[in-house]
């Protein structure tokens, strides 16, 4: 298994919940098959990475049903929201021993102006970098997101004062963003209560 620098402030971004069901057999198997051969923690973080931002598909971008919310649900129905997709990306991660975490960042839905809603991503600490932040949502035509560190490259440019990130990394992912991904069963009812969370500005 790849192994990571562990000390007790990273333990909480290794566990299992119910959201990231890290011993599910389906999330196992997964993080098995893009594990590297040789353990590295860096190219099994990249190599789960590509594979959550290429394989799954996006909710929106695809036009999928249902409203997956777990890991294990993202991987059984392939396809997910961005939330989602942060979901299963983390349980693939702590799955090999990488710490992971959830990452907000508030944007606008539109080009710039309200309405706004809050998007989900990653932090993976890697050896060397420390916490670097990844976005598996999905590439498409004005979204390139790739595993580069020390580099970010996120899938979405802030363009006005109201967009932010959330400061902090998270364990857990927001209990307002599960349970809205609870409440809604299609991806059109959802998209159109995208939610907006308040949160403090980070860098």
């Amino acid at each position: 298994m790849a192994s990571s620098e562990s000390t007790p402030a990273l333990k909480p971004y290794l566990e299992a919940c119910d959201v990231v069901d890290v011993g599910h057999p389906l999330v196992q198997a997964q993080a098995q098959g893009l594990r590297v051969s040789d353990g590295d923690p860096v190219e099994t973080a990249k190599a789960c990475f590509e594979w959550v931002r290429d394989v799954i598909k996006h909710s929106v971008d695809y036009r999928m049903n249902p409203i997956t919310c777990s890991a294990s649900e993202v991987l059984a129905a392939g396809t997910g929201y961005c939330y989602a997709k942060s979901h299963l990306l983390a349980a693939l991660l702590r799955a090999n021993d990488i710490p992971a975490g959830f990452v907000y960042q508030r944007l606008s839905i539109g080009e710039t102006g309200p309405p706004y809603a809050t998007h989900g991503l990653n932090a993976v600490h890697l050896p060397l970098h420390g916490w670097y932040r990844i976005d598996a949502r999905g590439n498409k035509p004005g979204v390139d997101a790739q595993f580069t560190p020390p580099e970010e490259r996120l899938a979405f440019v802030m363009k006005d004062r109201e967009e932010y990130f959330f400061p902090d990394i998270r364990p857990k992912p927001l209990p307002a963003l599960v349970k809205a991904l609870r409440r809604w069963k299609t991806w059109d009812k959802f998209y159109i209560h995208l939610p907006d969370i308040p949160g403090r500005k980070g860098r």
